[in-house]
């Protein structure tokens, strides 16, 4: 089961590194983020791409094993996601309401990520 899990949120992650080193406007489109120049689409290829490339590999090293060293890893991804959810929960207490996509459901993604990992971590 963690084996599976850990496996699963990373290759989420990696689809979305990969998406975001690959078309970098693409991913931030549906945030109404506009991505026109070297310095926007690098920004986005760091942070979501190379990032999340960083987290799979995270991930999928963690799957392999059990040790102390291996489930701190797992519960760093699995905190870093709930903190992802909450600055969305807490930008809405702050900001105006927005549409459930892609806020909201990106809110449950990570919500949801969270817990399984840190469920098997």
């Amino acid at each position: 089961m963690r084996t599976a899990v850990l496996a699963a949120v990373g290759m989420f992650f990696a689809g979305m590194g990969i998406y975001a080193l690959a078309v970098p406007a693409a991913l931030a489109r549906p945030f109404g983020i506009a991505v026109q120049d070297a310095v926007s689409r690098s920004e986005i290829r760091a942070v979501y791409g190379g990032f999340g490339l960083a987290i799979a590999g995270v991930l999928w090293w963690s799957a392999s094993g059990v040790d102390d060293m291996r489930s701190g890893a797992a519960v760093t991804v699995g905190v870093a996601l709930a903190g992802m959810a909450a600055g969305r929960v807490l930008s809405r207490l702050v900001d105006t309401a927005t549409a459930f996509y892609p806020i909201w459901f990106y809110c449950l993604v990570e919500a949801i990520g969270a817990a399984v990992v840190l469920a098997v971590a």
